[in-house]
């Protein structure tokens, strides 16, 4: 577990007026590219603005099971956490998140709509408030695919036209799905087979036939620490990592957006804190999720915003002065072949495809 701390001094420091907040908070979220873009859009102008001290806590891979062993201790550490939909479902569902009245506790957009519409259909729990549309999906090394770049997601499991190491996630969600698209099955049918048992064999089966060429990996920041080592010829990981070995870096890398798989991230609040804790959460979420703040953290990363009325905003990376429309996973040139994931399936056979899936990994 990486934390690290981010201290501003500020005029005001103390009580806030209201009631007592707490004066120091942690965050919890995935590290890399992605927790510096939260840190330049969130983090820092909210601790200019309240003096408030953040800990910053990369084990959002691990939110769940985390969240679970505090509870189960009585002993919440963490005061805002940085979640998938899925895992936020599960959360709401097992009573270890807050649930959110979005119109009065998080902000209206700027011409007064109030956020439940800004947010639409993204608001798919009434725990999670939605950040970013990010997808997971391929980069490759353009130096060591030959005189065909792959075009088609199938590229994973073709060793022969492109030998290699792949990275793929350690976890089953999309490994399984691809699997699958790529052993035959139609994009419509793929969660009906994947909750069979024989679709879970059949996806495993078809992983078989790369295994022994896959670097596992964890973090979001693995794959492009990989590519820009040279050690795997293609993998998986979020499209803003990507873009940030590709744009920031200038690593021989390139996307492969064929059957990216589109997801939300964004934030839960833990149930069980104290008063002054919740409090302190409850006014940083709904500074963090305005309208300005989702669309200051498209400057940043490739994610697009989860509000309607941020995506006017988004211009220009702040720092490299190009254009993010391009770089977005819905940008349409990108889409024209997406994989939409089932939040409902994975927060349902979650446990049990992860069982599975962990002692397929251990034979």
């Amino acid at each position: 577990m990486k934390k690290t701390k981010t201290l501003l001094t500020a005029a005001a420091v103390g009580a806030v007026a209201g009631g007592a907040f707490a004066e120091e908070m942690t965050i919890v979220s995935w590290g890399g590219a992605y927790s510096k873009s939260q840190l330049k859009a969130y983090h820092e102008p909210y601790s200019e603005k309240t003096g408030v001290t953040i800990l910053n806590d990369d084990s959002s891979a691990e939110a769940v099971a985390k969240l679970r062993a505090m509870n189960e201790a009585g002993n919440i550490t963490w005061d805002v956490v940085d979640v998938v939909a899925a895992d936020a479902i599960r959360l709401c569902d097992e009573g270890l998140a807050l649930e959110i009245d979005f119109d009065t506790q998080l902000a209206p957009a700027p011409d007064g709509t109030p956020a439940s519409e800004d947010f639409g259909d993204l608001l798919v729990s009434d725990c999670f408030i939605p950040q970013i549309v990010y997808s997971t999906t391929f980069g490759y090394r353009t130096d060591l695919v030959g005189d065909t770049p792959p075009t088609d997601i199938c590229a994973v499991f073709d060793l022969e036209a492109y030998p290699g190491k792949r990275s793929l996630e350690k976890r089953p969600i999309n490994n399984m799905e691809w699997a699958l698209l790529c052993d035959g099955v139609a994009k419509d049918d793929v969660y009906d087979v994947l909750a069979t048992p024989e679709g879970q064999d059949q996806a495993l089966a078809k992983l078989d036939t790369i295994k022994d060429s896959v670097v596992w990996w964890s973090a979001g920041a693995d794959t492009p620490q990989l590519l820009a080592d040279g050690e795997v010829v293609m993998g998986s990981t979020y499209n803003g990592r990507l873009f940030s070995v590709i744009e920031e870096q200038k690593q021989p890398v390139a996307m492969l957006w064929d059957a990216q798989v589109f997801d939300l991230d964004g934030w839960i609040i833990p149930a069980g804190l104290s008063e002054e804790r919740q409090k302190r959460a409850l006014d940083y979420i709904m500074f963090a999720t305005d309208t300005q703040r989702l669309a200051d953290q498209a400057k940043y990363i490739s994610y697009g915003p989860a509000r309607a009325s941020s995506a006017p905003l988004v211009g220009k990376h702040a720092e490299l002065g190009i254009d993010m429309a391009p770089h977005m996973p819905t940008d349409p040139e990108n889409a024209k072949n997406t994989f939409l994931y089932n939040y409902e399936f994975w927060a349902d056979y979650r446990d049990d495809i992860d069982a599975k899936f962990q002692a397929w990994l251990a034979q």
